[in-house]
């Protein structure tokens, strides 16, 4: 699907697109601990950490990735799945539903309603399917200013969650 909005288009996402998604989540992390938040992400680069880029190279082939682009250039990234991580301890919905996996924008185009693009055509893209559920689990720690950006994006705060030390929340948005 080619989706354009503010300059803004949106493409499936392949293999090929692995390196950018990291170099997006390395400067992710560069970004948060130069704000003074090394809880979220840690401070190793996400393509450093154990695991790291197979698990992105997982996320672009046996997932539904999304990549967002402003002038042919990727700016971010949107994993789709059919539940959460087996990993986190999130009960999957009694219903069939979308999971955000995986949202991260270049952080040089903030501003530009990147991250809110990819939510968008997260609920597009849940509703062609003929799935009325979309939930997303984020960060909970800080100020709240994760869970926040996914209120103001349409998403309801349901279950919190400790994974480990590592505070988090479920939030969950209607879309049929």
């Amino acid at each position: 699907m080619n989706d354009t909005t503010h300059g803004i288009r949106i493409r499936p996402g392949a293999l090929a697109d692995a390196p950018a998604v990291l170099d997006m989540l390395d400067s992710a992390v560069v970004w948060m601990n130069e704000r003074g938040n090394t809880e979220q992400w840690g401070t190793t680069p996400y393509s450093r950490k154990p695991g790291g880029v197979a698990r992105v190279e997982r996320y672009m082939t046996e997932n539904s990735p999304y990549i967002a682009e402003l002038d042919g250039v990727p700016v971010g990234a949107l994993v789709l799945d059919s539940g959460p991580s087996p990993q986190m301890p999130i009960a999957p919905a009694e219903e069939p539903e979308r999971y955000v996996r995986l949202l991260v924008s270049d952080r040089r185009y903030a501003g530009l309603g990147v991250g809110a693009r990819l939510l968008a055509h997260a609920a597009e893209e849940t509703r062609r399917a003929g799935v009325e559920l979309l939930r997303v689990d984020c960060w909970a720690g800080g100020g709240g200013e994760l869970v926040a950006f996914y209120e103001r994006n349409g998403f309801i705060a349901t279950d919190r969650f400790l994974s480990e030390a590592w505070p988090g929340q479920v939030l969950a948005q209607r879309v049929g």
